[in-house]
């Protein structure tokens, strides 16, 4: 593999900003022209650059970072697959669980049973919600609650 060619020294700043934005907002819908913007840069510069600097593109390192938080939730917590899926930012299962077959080599409820078996007790969703650990979002074609009322009959 060849070595990496340089990257001006002001560039990687900006650089930085969009990867910091993606490690904070990893859950969020996040597209190519919103990471360019927080870099300050063309969209086609900065992937680029992105990838010229950090041997991957935006979009893989996205995906890498929502399975690592997957696979924190799913170690550590009694959701189901399809709220992890929801919480580190997928609206599809299929999509999920693929793209976790694809970074871990198994899917998500095969790594689940593989860490149940010897690991420490699970913390309850409820807490991992109430904590903040993850959003509570609905799923797409979910209802909200109509603004101002209570829920009193």
């Amino acid at each position: 593999m060849a070595p990496a060619a340089r990257v001006p020294e002001d560039l990687l700043v900006h650089l930085r900003a969009a990867r910091d934005h993606l490690d904070r907002h990893y859950a969020s819908d996040l597209d190519l022209d919103t990471l360019a913007l927080t870099a300050g840069l063309s969209r086609y510069h900065f992937l680029r650059s992105f990838a010229r600097v950090y041997g991957i593109t935006p979009f893989a390192y996205l995906t890498e970072r929502r399975v690592e938080r997957a696979q924190d939730l799913l170690r550590t917590s009694n959701l189901t697959v399809t709220e992890v899926c929801h919480a580190v930012g997928y609206s599809s299962l299929g999509s999920f669980s693929s793209r976790f077959r694809g970074v871990v080599g198994e899917g998500p409820a095969a790594y689940r049973a593989r860490w149940a078996a010897d690991g420490a007790p699970r913390i309850p969703g409820c807490y991992v919600f109430m904590a903040g650990l993850v959003e509570r979002r609905p799923p797409d074609g979910a209802t909200q609650e109509k603004p101002g009322r209570s829920g009193a009959p």
